[in-house]
């Protein structure tokens, strides 16, 4: 049975995240102090201090749970003597979180990771004006029926499938019009709920085309390496490890879906079954038990979950 790690997204944030980490290992302390320097901004306070409302700003929020996530990626090598190479099959990461993984997997550097970040959630935030989109969870539907829900609902506006999350929840985003629509239409088409999401933009939908281009651009002044292992990629569903098509992808990830039961599906097909989500939360190990009752699926994200990880990986 194979391995993966895997990384969270938007919406598994805490404020106070990763604080025992840093008070416990110098390593982890040194990964929060390298994402200040690169974001210019002291971002370790408010992951820890809070205000939530300021650590749930887009442009804090990417940046802070990557922190998270290679804190732990960080002790477990200093620690532990962890190699991903030697111990990990593959890594995939929801949304924001591919980033995660592609940095864990030697992919990109800290640094740069934080400011593509940085940049990605800044552009995201201005791509759509607070109010004009927003995105809603279709509960009890499959993708096709989502699929069928957003174009009913967009009328002359635009909606589209965001998120393919798991069996049962699959996410829409585009015009807030197309979206408050798609509450009633969702019931009349089988689901048994749609919930309009505390989101201030249509994340994942076309109208994100101004952030995909000024991703784009990001992505061209950094060095991306061939990870460790293979990255399954949001917008595809599958692995890879070409930096020219990761470039690619992480571009199209920004206006396109987010594919995670096809990825989770696709691991499960190559008996990859033992996973580990690593950083804040536990979002992804709900939506694991959603897709394949076979699914293990342990948190890393203290310094209690490190011990018992480490054991598992036998470190």
């Amino acid at each position: 049975m194979g391995v993966a790690f895997i990384f969270p997204g938007q919406g598994s944030q805490s404020v106070g995240m990763g604080k025992d980490l840093a008070e416990n290992f110098a390593v982890a302390r040194q990964v929060f102090e390298e994402v200040d320097e690169a974001v210019g901004h002291k971002l370790s306070s408010i992951i820890w201090d809070g205000p939530e409302e300021t650590l749930k700003l887009t442009e804090n929020t990417q940046p802070a749970l990557m922190a998270v996530s290679l804190a732990v990626m960080k002790v477990l090598e200093a620690e532990h003597g962890f190699s991903l190479k030697d111990s990990v099959q593959y890594v995939a990461g929801h949304s924001l979180g591919e980033y995660s993984a592609l940095a864990a997997a030697g992919a990109f550097s800290l640094s740069d990771t934080a400011r593509l970040l940085k940049i990605r959630g800044q552009a995201m935030q201005k791509a759509v004006p607070v109010g004009q989109g927003g995105m809603a969870a279709l509960l009890g539907v499959d993708v096709a029926t989502a699929q069928k829900i957003a174009e009913l609902s967009a009328g002359d506006d635009l909606c589209q499938v965001a998120n393919d999350n798991c069996p049962g929840q699959v996410v829409i985003s585009g015009s807030k019009a197309a979206i408050e629509r798609s509450v009633d239409i969702a019931k009349e088409n089988g689901a048994k709920r749609a919930v309009i999401l505390p989101v201030s933009a249509p994340f994942h939908s076309v109208m994100m085309q101004p952030a995909a281009e000024a991703m784009e651009e990001a992505l061209g002044t950094v060095t991306i390496s061939a990870p460790v292992v293979p990255v399954i990629c949001n917008v595809t569903a599958e692995p890879e490890t070409d930096p020219d098509v990761i470039r690619e992808n992480l571009v199209k990830q920004v206006t396109g879906t987010v594919r995670w039961r096809e990825s989770m599906d696709w691991l499960a097909g190559q008996d990859v079954m033992e996973h580990y989500e690593v950083g804040a939360g536990k979002v992804l190990r709900g939506l694991a038990r959603q897709i394949n009752r076979g699914f293990k699926v342990a948190p890393i994200g203290s310094s209690e979950d490190l011990k018992s990880a480490a054991a598992a990986l036998n470190l």
